[in-house]
């Protein structure tokens, strides 16, 4: 089964019960056809659309999330193309997200004497052939 989610936009002239029947329509023709809703989200709520859609300016967007079989966001669409209360809708299938990056190897742990503080090791000389052209150069 895969993960959907789709968003469609009901007219704001529909009445409150008209528009909670809609909801509970759509929700139980995709567990009719063997669908899982996952979440039903109508918290976006009436919202001014960005362009008039039959000259109506204003929508009230719903939100659903759930698992279905390839062909049911098809049969959805067809339903909700047929219903005119319903202004826009979208379905987009979700991927599982997959990381590609392996995980970096652990290092070996290192010995402690390897580790000797700074104050201990011996400072490093320059030779004396290295020195000698910069005094030439005077």
């Amino acid at each position: 089964m895969n993960r959907y989610e789709m968003i469609y936009i009901i007219d704001t002239g529909l009445e409150e019960a008209a528009r909670k029947e809609l909801i509970e329509k759509v929700s139980a023709l995709i567990s009719a056809n063997g669908g899982e809703i996952e979440k039903v989200d109508e918290t976006w709520g009436k919202r001014r659309l960005a362009y008039a859609i039959d000259y109506k300016t204003e929508g009230w967007y719903v939100l659903v999330n759930y698992k279905a079989s390839a062909e049911l966001p098809r049969e959805i669409e067809r339903n909700l193309q047929i219903n005119e209360n319903v202004l826009r809708y979208l379905t987009v299938k979700l991927e599982e997200k997959h990381s590609s990056v392996k995980p970096r190897p652990e290092r070996p742990a290192e010995p402690a004497a390897a580790e000797a503080p700074a104050e201990e090791a011996p400072a490093a000389e320059v030779p004396a052939e290295e020195a000698a052209p910069a005094a030439d150069a005077e």
